[in-house]
């Protein structure tokens, strides 16, 4: 098998013809797949082949036996979960990434994507907000975000303390306390568990679910000399609100506590001048989390962790080795293995490059406030529909919808399902069921909204003649 210059001609050119004809496909498609994965298995599975194939063979069959177990998760009429498209800049990015197939852990040897990561972040540090001395690594998701920024707290709440982590481990260390709302996402506590911090202290919440500051203040006030973690939210999954950020940050900074965002997706509100308001004092945190894929748009595999003071960050996560090249020195550019969990990385933050680049200030504020207009439009269409109900300030771009009963709002959301001309998932909030809708997709318009709002109106009615 040789290398050659046509060695990959046949095999792209596949791909590039499957990939043009799913995104074709996406304006008329149904959301839902057409097979599950016990379907598919037949076509996908089976005993290993013995010989090679032909590499373009192959991308066919791969198209071929998947195109009816994909979600049309890229579609405009997709609310699911919270997940959104990907900007055409941001997939041909992502494709050379592939191509270039550089192992983005240092600076020395892949100068290209280290320079084009640091620009990135350069890029998303202006547009939050944040201080412009922050180290931004760029990781796999939202959770791994958390992971690093909560690490960099962990390392550092304990050496104020005298604790050496990295020499002595947890074992006997002292108590880190973790101050987290009521409806925080469960992906922190998951976070928490990995870094061996355990369950954390709950703080009450408001209606929307927002941390209350007199919680907060009387959970800081009695908490004595432990070290302090404050996590706070941007951006509620279900109701979309907002933690007071700033004035929490300066009540928690007054105790000696690091102060963690989450904002997996709510982060980039401050973006926009229009929706700045609702993270006031987000630049007063010590380290923040976010996913590009969601807001921003770009290939899946990017979370974004930002830590405020660099040595916090490169004492938790860099690591030594004789065979590695050293950085420039304490001050200069870190390696980018530094700032994540990993060596052996792809380099993820290419594609947040080209979106940022091909969108532009502007265009980044006019996305994320047509996610926010989308989100109000759906809402004030599900309200005029009888028996409708919008449980959540629309604030951001979650709407929490039920129809009566629980049981009745289930039977809506399952008749919408199965209808497939949109996709909003079930969920319960605050002790009652909901139809769910996240509206994070740049490619939804108003088109997709009326066409979606049709699809609920239908599922009120199909669910009126069938038991719940």
């Amino acid at each position: 098998m040789s290398a050659n210059k046509d060695a990959y001609d046949a095999a792209l050119a596949a791909a590039d013809s499957h990939a043009r004809a799913w995104l074709a496909s996406l304006a008329g498609r149904s959301v839902p797949p057409r097979a599950d994965a016990d379907q598919l298995a037949p076509a996908v599975g089976g005993a290993l082949p013995e010989e090679p194939s032909d590499p373009a063979e192959v991308v066919d069959l791969l198209a071929r036996s998947a195109e009816p177990g994909l979600m049309a998760m890229p579609s405009g009429r997709f609310y699911g979960w919270v997940i959104g498209g990907t900007l055409p800049a941001a997939l041909g990015a992502d494709w050379l990434v592939s191509a270039w197939d550089q192992n983005a852990a240092m600076r020395y040897p892949t100068p290209a994507t280290a320079a084009l990561e640091e620009a990135a972040g350069a890029w998303v540090l202006d547009l939050l907000g944040l201080p412009a001395g922050a180290d931004v690594g760029f990781v796999t998701g939202a959770t791994m975000a958390n992971f690093t920024g909560l690490a960099a707290a962990r390392r550092h709440v304990l050496a104020r303390r005298g604790w050496d982590l990295d020499f002595d481990g947890l074992f006997g260390a002292p108590r880190i306390r973790v101050l987290v709302g009521e409806e925080r996402h469960d992906t922190l506590d998951l976070a928490l568990r990995y870094l061996g911090l355990g369950a954390p202290t709950p703080v009450a919440a408001d209606e929307q679910g927002r941390i209350r500051l007199d919680a907060l203040a009387e959970a800081l006030r009695t908490g004595g000399d432990e070290p302090t973690i404050v996590c706070l939210q941007a951006g509620n999954v279900h109701s979309g609100s907002f933690d007071p950020i700033g004035e929490a940050a300066e009540l928690a900074h007054r105790h000696g506590a690091w102060v963690h965002v989450d904002g997996a997706f709510g982060l980039w509100a401050a973006a926009s001048p229009r929706l700045r308001h609702l993270v006031p004092g987000l630049e007063r945190a010590d380290s923040w989390a976010t996913d590009g894929h969601k807001t921003l748009n770009v290939p899946y595999d990017c979370g974004i962790s930002i830590v405020a003071d660099p040595s916090a960050l490169r004492a938790a996560m860099g690591v030594r080795a004789s065979y590695l090249i050293e950085p420039a020195g304490p001050g200069g550019p870190a390696d980018p293995f530094e700032k994540v969990p990993e060596l052996s990385r792809r380099a993820r933050g290419v594609p947040v490059w080209a979106a940022l680049r091909s969108l532009g200030r502007r265009g980044v504020a006019e996305m994320v406030d047509g996610f926010a207009r989308n989100a109000r439009r759906l809402a004030e269409g599900i309200a005029a529909i009888d028996g409708a109900e919008v449980l959540n300030d629309v604030v951001f771009t979650q709407v929490c919808a039920a129809f009566g009963d629980d049981g009745r709002t289930a039977a809506v959301t399952r008749a919408l399902l199965e209808d497939g001309r949109a996709w909003m998932s079930g969920s319960t909030w605050r002790g009652r069921a909901i139809l769910r809708v996240s509206v994070s997709n740049w490619s939804t318009d108003e088109a997709d909204v009326e066409e979606s709002l049709e699809a609920v109106r239908r599922a009120v009615a199909r669910s009126a003649f069938r038991p719940a």
